[in-house]
């Protein structure tokens, strides 16, 4: 007779740190001579949005001249890209998009109010997680409106923005989007867990204003009336690019690996249990630690505007400058002194605590 006592294998609690081997980012077309141009001319009014007068370019008033370092980093090849591309190739209304991106991320507080103590509570339940990546290697964004632990609130929508940051950072090398997993199935102890509209047209408006380009899949099941009501309203507003982008009630499987697609979600095989005590600390750790490589060989290529995302993320070669032949290597030298100098300060405390005992 079969073993029957066989115990299951405990769920996961930390998230997935890379793709499934068979998942892989689509390559992207070569820019034409005229698109090439396009980002040159952008590229350049960027540089000198400091100093106008000084290369004689015709800069918008309200851009920025004071860019910080977290705004340059910001600024890559492929983010301009995204922009040029949203804008259909107008150089022109790229570069006001930029501005209008740029001013919106300062007043929205992207990179000092949205820290992780200032969102963990809208987290305690794991109403949104980044859990694995679909066959396409775009990190997975859960959204479980049945899980909401909170009042409509401002931060809320400061939630999504904040998830949204930390997919991108997850993000592995050739992949600029991210799929968003949606499942409205309502919690037994609320009655309706749905966002508001109001807020709905927030999250709308923030999503194709400001992260252009980003959006590679979202799948939606289990949809309330009012929420089909919504998108009934709005789908005329989209353009076909996005509309293709918005997949409702289908099997999650055949855009995410079932090894990382969550049992709660579809057709999953993949066992997960949010602890927040657990999971929260791990992604952090983890968004931290991929932050950190990708600024330090941003440095090591020169801190420029308009570095490579592909370099950023890992890809070996050099940055736009031609800075660095392997910067990989360089980080982990960098990584490698640090240990050493750490094994080496507490050798000389240990040292010094026999010397301190005899």
């Amino acid at each position: 007779m079969p073993d029957d006592t066989t115990e299951k294998a405990p769920a996961l609690k930390t998230p997935i740190e890379h793709p499934a081997p068979h998942s892989t980012p689509k390559p992207h077309a070569d820019l034409t001579e005229d698109q090439q141009h396009k980002y040159d001319w952008l590229l350049n009014q960027i540089k000198h949005w400091a100093e106008p007068t000084a290369a004689g370019l015709t800069i918008p008033k309200d851009a920025p001249a004071d860019l910080s370092e977290n705004e340059k980093f910001w600024l890559t090849r492929e983010c301009l890209l995204r922009y040029l591309r949203a804008t259909k190739w107008n150089q022109v209304n790229s570069e006001k998009r930029l501005i209008d991106t740029l001013l919106w991320r300062r007043q929205f507080g992207v990179y000092d109010k949205l820290t992780w103590d200032h969102i963990s509570p809208e987290s305690e339940t794991g109403k949104q997680i980044i859990l694995g990546f679909d066959k396409e290697g775009r990190p997975c964004q859960y959204l479980n409106p049945g899980r909401q632990n909170t009042e409509p609130s401002h931060r809320q929508v400061e939630h999504l923005v904040f998830m949204i940051e930390r997919s991108i950072e997850l993000m592995p090398v050739g992949q600029e989007t991210l799929a968003l997993l949606i499942n409205f199935k309502s919690s037994g102890s609320r009655s309706n867990t749905s966002p508001p509209i109001s807020q709905a047209k927030e999250v709308l408006h923030i999503l194709q204003t400001h992260y252009p380009e980003r959006l590679g899949k979202a799948l939606i099941i289990n949809m309330p009336w009012m929420v089909v009501g919504f998108f009934k309203i709005i789908k005329p507003l989209l353009d076909p690019v996005t509309k293709e982008k918005l997949k409702f009630n289908e099997a999650m499987a055949t855009y995410v690996p079932k090894e990382q697609l969550w049992t709660e979600f579809s057709d999953g095989a993949l066992e997960f249990e949010y602890e927040h005590e657990v999971y929260w600390p791990a992604l952090r750790k983890l968004c931290e630690s991929r932050c950190e490589e990708q600024r330090q060989r941003w440095v090591a290529g020169g801190s420029v505007i308009g570095e490579s995302e592909m370099y950023l993320r890992g890809a070996e070669g050099k940055g736009v400058n031609g800075t660095v032949e392997d910067a990989s290597t360089l980080v982990q030298e960098k990584l490698k002194v640090s240990d050493d100098e750490g094994a080496e300060a507490e050798h000389t405390t240990a040292a010094a605590e026999t010397v301190a005992a005899t």
